[in-house]
């Protein structure tokens, strides 16, 4: 079950960086701005060790080559990766059924606000 799981946050984790980059020259192309490293957070510590340390790679021959691109990405420092909790995870409010208090929390590091809340 772990094995699948940071198996499955790993083709995650690849897809973003393929999104980030793509979305990297995207920005520059427009000579919108200039970035150097762009930060993806996880909160799969196996997913993340696999992704830093080529010593798991023994341990990881059920991912395919192509995974590994997160690696590369990782290593040209093109991204970095940082680890947060689930209880912090943001895109918990599209996914789960959460209640009041860390909805609140959510939509507040969100930057959202209540349109209906009295001034």
């Amino acid at each position: 079950m772990v094995r699948s799981i940071a198996k499955v946050e790993y083709r995650a984790m690849a897809s973003l960086t393929c999104e980030l980059i793509w979305l990297k020259h995207f920005l520059q192309e427009l000579n919108f701005c200039d970035i150097q490293t762009m930060k993806m957070y996880c909160d799969n510590q196996a997913a993340l060790h696999i992704a830093s340390n080529p010593v798991f790679h023994e341990r990881t021959k059920h991912i395919e080559i192509d995974c590994h691109f997160v690696r590369e990405k990782l290593l040209a420092k093109e991204i970095c990766t940082e680890f947060v909790g689930s209880n912090d995870q943001l895109a918990y409010m599209l996914t789960k059924s959460l209640r009041g208090p860390r909805i609140e929390f959510i939509c507040f590091k969100l930057g959202t606000y209540n349109l209906y809340a009295p001034a």
